[in-house]
Order: structure tokens, then C-alpha cells, then sequence
């Protein structure tokens, strides 16, 4: 693995999203869940929302890294409250 340049927060990062699948492959063979509707315009699974979260919040960090000179911070902050109004209630 010599070929990348593993930081601290690029090992946090993967870290944190090996720990939130497994988390959801436990919860969905505890909790099979069942299709629903939300503020989304389309019936999702807690993976499906899980999958649309992770999408997006790579798009607000891009977008914050392209327009703006505001500390990343602001945006994983903004990106954690996305991620719980979209489990919730997306």
C-alpha cells in the first residue's frame, strides 16, 4: 500500500465508512427494512439513503472546496446534519 499517502483523516475517512456498513449490515439482519416514502420523491431502504447521503455529501464538500474559502469543518458539520434529516425522514 506504499502507493498511497494514507494521512490520518484519509484513514479516518475509510475507517469511518467501513464501521457505517457494517453498522448497516447488522441493522438490516437485525431490522430488515421495508421500502418507504419520505421528502424523497421516491421509495428508498435505510441503504438506498445511506448510499443518496454519502453521494451528496461528497457534493457539498466539492462544493464548498470550489466556492468558497470557508474551513471544510463547516461543511462535514452541514454534511453530518444532511446525513440525520435524511435517514429520518428522507
Amino acid at each position: 500500500m506504499a502507493w498511497m499517502s494514507w494521512t490520518l483523516p484519509t484513514a479516518l475517512f475509510f475507517i469511518g465508512i467501513a464501521v457505517i456498513l457494517v453498522g448497516m449490515t447488522t441493522w438490516q439482519i437485525v431490522s430488515p427494512s421495508v421500502e418507504r416514502r419520505g421528502f424523497l420523491p421516491l421509495a428508498t431502504t435505510r441503504g438506498d439513503r445511506l448510499f443518496i447521503g454519502l453521494l451528496s455529501s461528497a457534493f457539498i464538500h466539492l462544493a464548498f472546496v470550489a466556492l468558497t474559502d470557508v474551513n471544510l469543518t463547516v461543511a462535514t458539520v452541514l454534511c453530518a446534519f444532511w446525513m440525520i434529516i435524511l435517514m429520518r425522514w428522507g
